[in-house]
């Protein structure tokens, strides 16, 4: 993801949540913060989602990941994971991490479905609803020092 992105990202975001991004959150991103990665899914040209993460240490969390809805179910989701992940293993993180709202099971599918396991929840973490938050975690593999079956451990 470039700064020309951000508007199709707006878009993207605008159609995918009820308390959206602002274009400058995203500028931020990109701008000035060292430890974000962000990237796009391309259809035809057109930006059909967008997905990011920090890099932190040898932790990546995803902090976004949106497929706008005339798109999902297409795949474009699963590929952005799928990068994720390979970017962040490659960049040295041992563990990836991610917030999603308890009520949306196909989010949730999709995560187990890429080896992350749920490990805690965070209460009233969403400020549009007051929805709590499922803490997923997943290995990414690659590490000697890694135990099975270990994450790391957040808040509650």
């Amino acid at each position: 993801m470039t700064l020309v992105d951000i508007p199709a990202v707006l878009r993207v975001e605008r159609a995918s949540f009820t308390n959206p991004w602002t274009r400058q959150a995203f500028y931020n991103e990109l701008a000035y913060n060292q430890f974000a990665h962000y990237t796009v899914a391309e259809k035809e040209g057109h930006v059909i989602g967008y997905a990011g993460m920090w890099l932190i240490l040898d932790e990546a969390h995803i902090t976004n990941i949106a497929i706008h809805p005339d798109f999902r179910g297409s795949g474009a989701g699963e590929a952005l994971m799928e990068y994720l992940m390979e970017w962040a293993r490659s960049s040295g993180a041992k563990s990836m991490t991610l917030e999603v709202r308890v009520s949306n099971r196909a989010a949730q599918n999709l995560y187990r479905k890429k080896g992350f396991e749920s490990m805690g929840i965070r209460p009233r973490y969403y400020t549009d609803n007051q929805e709590d938050a499922l803490i997923m975690w997943t290995k990414l593999g690659g590490g000697s020092d890694e135990q099975e079956g270990q994450y790391p451990r957040t808040g509650n």
